[in-house]
């Protein structure tokens, strides 16, 4: 991506899990925030090993030019990166030979729970679930211009539903699952959750909105509580 990417590492054993942080948001945006402190016990029970990364998309976009080309070419090289160096690095890390056999989980708030949907969705031969927490997929709100080729493949939104039948990324998703969550309080809006849900169930794909209430706003005291429940849910109980 033509600079350097800061990323974070929490806990020593466990199963890898990504967090992708807010719109613009640096690799430390969640301990600053208290999520890691909210993912203690699971972090000192070795339940899972946390993984977190610049947003250089959402920097681009926000801090530096939001318009196409320039703006969708970020996201693409962020892809890149993800598969390239951020798995790789994760599974030497672990201690892994081969990332596909790491079982890592993406997770995000707001425009992270995007680009977790986006991982799963472009690369689920690396990533077994997704955890989206009230989040903003509809790339149109950051991006100022015409759709291009690499805004297209960015977008789950718009690339999943012409997957061909015997896509063989189709039918990895099929064994995935993505949780789609979001509160029903402030600034939140679940129609954005219920677009992909309804996406990724027309193409068989795996997935479920689970929607809180209206003391749930589009803020980390929700993403606190939600996070930790879902990982001790899937991971322990």
């Amino acid at each position: 991506m033509g600079r350097e990417v800061k990323v974070v590492r929490w806990g020593e054993v466990g199963t890898p899990v990504v967090f992708f942080p807010t719109a613009a948001g640096d690799a430390e945006e969640c301990e600053r925030f208290l999520l890691v402190d909210a993912l203690g016990p699971l972090l000192e029970e070795g339940v899972i090993k946390l993984y977190s990364v610049d947003s250089v998309p959402g920097m681009v976009w926000l801090k530096e030019d939001n318009s196409t080309p320039t703006a969708t070419k970020a996201q693409a090289g962020f892809d890149a990166f993800v598969e390239h160096e951020l798995v790789p690095m994760i599974a030497r890390d672990c201690g892994a030979d081969d990332p596909k056999k790491l079982d890592i989980i993406a997770t995000g708030c707001s425009i992270g729970a995007y680009n977790a949907l986006a991982a799963i969705c472009r690369h689920p031969d690396l990533f077994q679930s997704a955890i989206c927490m009230s989040g903003t997929y509809e790339l149109s709100k950051f991006i100022d211009g015409d759709m291009d080729e690499a805004w297209y493949f960015a977008s789950p939104l718009h690339f999943v539903p012409n997957m061909k039948e015997d896509h063989p990324m189709l039918k990895k998703l099929r064994e995935r699952h993505i949780l789609l969550s979001h509160g029903t309080g402030r600034w939140e809006d679940p129609a954005e959750s219920w677009a992909v849900a309804r996406v990724l169930g027309a193409k068989g794909i795996p997935n479920h909105v689970d929607e809180w209430g209206d003391e749930w706003d589009h803020d980390w005291p929700t993403w606190r509580r939600m996070l930790p429940s879902y990982l001790r849910s899937r991971l322990v109980d």
